[in-house]
């Protein structure tokens, strides 16, 4: 008789249902599951650019084909010669007209008042983040001309600077002389280049607001224990922070002074006196509408998009230059 376990060995049930038989992979089952995953994987691959597509077609379709037009354009010719090849024709009379030297030269002021109309929605921002007393009072404030068209704007600025107006009033009660805000070459394009700040930097000041609610507070709060001031804690803190911000704020207010000052020009001087506020947006516009010359305008059209592009990028590399060192 043997020795040891004399029942009979038991072995594990398959795996399935208690009594059943045991649940085994199919391949065909198998393989209806790679192949529902591998479609389902192609389709979000697909996705993104289904849903970008819209947008791409857009901007193609009203953007960039037009462009392409009308860089094409610029080098044909007007009114006789329509439609004729003039190669570098319209770039060389453009050259040599002193009205578009004076816009360009305009161009370079701009450009060199650029960083004030940063800085200052940027100092605002910064006093509202910190909550000065009045704070929300001084966000709307701040805000309401960017809802004011630039016609009601420079028409009501025209009533403030005019000769005889309140401005100079004041200046007449100090025993300061009159002076002609938007009749002198020398003052009129600072007045016009002002009015645009002041009218259009609230959107600026929300887009730093949005910045710094991304900005970690722990990091303000280390300076104040250490003891930094508060423009210690600008330079050396929110500015290096908000690079980003910073440097999407330039190349947009860039981009609006360059392209969106027409109303103001308009209402305020009509690019006077003596051409001393033309800017390339308002000379297009003279060519264009006043002395239909469309080829022209094409061709001053293109010089303005290169000078935004080339100025962009230099900014853009100047600040990541500037953080890098930071």
């Amino acid at each position: 008789m043997p020795i040891g376990n004399t029942h009979p060995s038991v072995r594990p049930a398959p795996a399935g249902r208690a009594g059943g038989p045991a649940v085994t992979s199919s391949p065909r089952r198998g393989g209806a599951l790679r192949r529902r995953a591998g479609g389902g994987s192609g389709a979000e691959r697909l996705a993104p650019y289904v849903l970008v597509a819209p947008a791409v077609l857009i901007i193609v379709l009203l953007r960039l084909y037009p462009l392409v037009l009308g860089v094409n354009f610029s080098f044909t010719g007007d009114g006789a010669q329509n439609g004729t090849a003039v190669g570098l024709g319209n770039y060389r009379e453009l050259f040599a007209d002193p009205l578009f030297r004076t816009a360009l030269s305009n161009v370079g002021l701009l450009v060199l008042l650029l960083p004030v109309a940063v800085a200052i929605p940027g100092l605002l921002a910064t006093f509202i983040y910190l909550r000065v007393p009045g704070h929300r009072f001084y966000r709307s404030v701040y805000f309401f001309p960017a809802v004011l068209s630039p016609v009601i704007v420079g028409a009501i600025f025209n009533l403030l600077l005019a000769f005889d107006g309140p401005l100079n009033a004041v200046l007449g009660a100090v025993g300061v002389g009159p002076i002609d805000w938007l009749g002198d070459p020398g003052v009129a394009m600072f007045m016009v280049v002002g009015v645009h700040i002041w009218a259009t930097f609230g959107m600026a000041l929300v887009v730093f607001l949005a910045g710094f609610a991304t900005l970690d507070a722990a990091l303000l709060d280390a300076a104040r224990v250490d003891g930094a001031s508060m423009p210690q804690v600008v330079w050396h803190v929110i500015i290096p922070s908000l690079s980003r911000t910073i440097q999407f704020v330039f190349v947009t207010t860039m981009i609006g002074m360059l392209t969106s000052m027409f109303g103001l020009l308009y209402v305020m001087t009509s690019g006077g006196p003596e051409g001393a506020t033309y800017l390339p947006e308002f000379y297009i516009w003279k060519q264009q509408g006043q002395m239909n010359r469309p080829a022209l305008a094409s061709a001053a059209s293109t010089v303005l998009f290169m000078i935004m592009l080339v100025v962009g990028l230099l900014q853009i590399k100047l600040l990541e230059r500037s953080g890098k060192e930071d």
